[in-house]
């Protein structure tokens, strides 16, 4: 059994092989179909998704109401680019801007690119309002840190892998501890503009903070005149029983940076989100993107926040997100080392003496479970909100077999 396409899983596997640069190491399943939380290959064997594309696909593959509401723009218009005005952009900045509290939003495409324009604004406002000498101006990052895979980017992060041969590096970054308030504070000087912190390490392991980390954070920035960006790009809209992981800590940061679910699994679609104080930094012709801020993503986007509006989703998100922390907390000592997560969202480190995590997700593939490895032996869970509970059950026993198996 094959696709309307006529093509097989191998045969889409050896296309991409083929033909697609190397940069990724996918597990060997094809998509050709996906609803809810559950994936179809070519030959109809069905998948359970519980990385959700990293919270991309937060509402679940193929969404009634944001397939709807890219169906109608698709009939209407869907580029006109920023050099002139659309209907959808100004409904759907409102919409954000009310959802996070703040004034203002920078729409644009990718997580990376909401990274790299907070990065621009910081420097901007650090120069234009804080009064940072020119070239001076110091942002301050976290070990173990993902924000994205641009040049700049990369350059502040700690993972070899994602910095070797891509040299040289943008300077102006320092980076400590993750979750270690004496060395950040230490590292705050005149010249700091911002600090960037994801409120979750999701790259690292699901890695969860202390609590009262993200407000000790909050308080420093706050005493010093220096920015906090929370990178909620995939700890945000929902995923961790919550509008925003920082909601949980009862912080709020000076600029958001939203993705993945903003665009509802169908188009990408990011943002910078913030006051008028510091987005107001920046000038015509200074920051763009042809696509930021498309009538088609503006649609979708609006129509992802009119969902997370209602509360529902971060509702479910915490009751479910509560039965699988328990249930795979229950597997310590039986193969699996140590659980962290919030909500929907769990990192499960496998113990290295029965396989790594590569390994254990292969095997899950087999039982029909797609979950991802990360750093060696930590497999993240990360499935659509709209997943079952018996569904996350499935999961979990199928990890249980899983581990069993390797023991013998």
């Amino acid at each position: 059994m094959t696709t309307a396409t006529g093509v097989s899983s191998a045969a889409a596997i050896e296309l991409v092989e083929r033909f697609g640069a190397h940069n990724y190491h996918p597990l060997p399943v094809v998509a050709a179909s996906a609803e809810g939380a559950w994936i179809t290959d070519p030959e109809g064997n069905r998948y359970l998704d519980c990385l959700a594309a990293y919270s991309a696909v937060n509402f679940g593959h193929g969404h009634p109401v944001l397939l709807a509401a890219a169906r109608d723009q698709l009939d209407r218009v869907t580029l006109t680019s920023r050099a002139f005005h659309n209907d959808r952009l100004g409904p759907f900045l409102e919409a954000l801007a009310r959802l996070a509290k703040k004034d203002m939003v920078l729409p644009m495409n990718t997580g990376a690119e909401a990274v790299e324009s907070a990065i621009k604004v910081a420097r901007a406002w650090g120069y234009r309002v804080k009064g940072v000498a020119d070239g001076r101006a110091k942002i301050i990052v976290a070990d173990g840190n993902f924000h994205g895979r641009t040049t700049t980017i990369v350059g502040f992060s700690s993972d070899p892998d994602a910095r070797n041969d891509f040299g040289p590096f943008t300077p102006g970054f320092v980076s400590v501890p993750y979750g270690d308030a004496a060395a950040l504070e230490a590292a705050l000087d005149d010249d700091t503009v911002a600090v960037m912190l994801e409120p979750i390490q999701g790259e690292a392991g699901v890695v969860v903070p202390r609590a009262g980390y993200l407000a000790e954070v909050r308080r420093m920035t706050a005493e010093r005149n220096v920015l906090f960006i929370a990178d909620e790009i995939q700890s945000g809209l929902g995923r961790t029983g919550a509008t925003f992981q920082c909601d949980n800590e009862g912080v709020v940061p000076d600029l958001y940076l939203l993705g993945k679910a903003l665009g509802g699994g169908i188009v990408p679609v990011s943002a910078v989100v913030g006051n008028a104080d510091i987005l107001g930094v920046l000038r015509p012709g200074e920051h763009g993107s042809t696509f930021g801020g498309n009538p088609l993503a503006a649609a979708v986007g609006l129509a992802v926040v009119e969902l997370l509006e209602t509360g529902e989703y971060q509702q479910r998100a915490r009751e479910l997100g509560a039965h699988l922390q328990s249930r795979l907390r229950g597997l310590i000592g039986q193969g699996v080392s140590a659980v962290r997560g919030v909500g929907l969202w769990a990192g499960v480190d496998i113990d290295p003496k029965l396989g790594s995590g590569r390994e254990v997700c292969e095997q899950l593939m087999a039982r029909g479970i797609l979950a991802k490895d990360t750093h060696g032996s930590t497999i993240r869970f990360a499935p659509p909100i709209v997943v079952e509970r018996a569904d996350l059950d499935l999961a979990v026993d199928a990890l249980a077999a899983v581990l069993t198996g390797l023991k013998k």
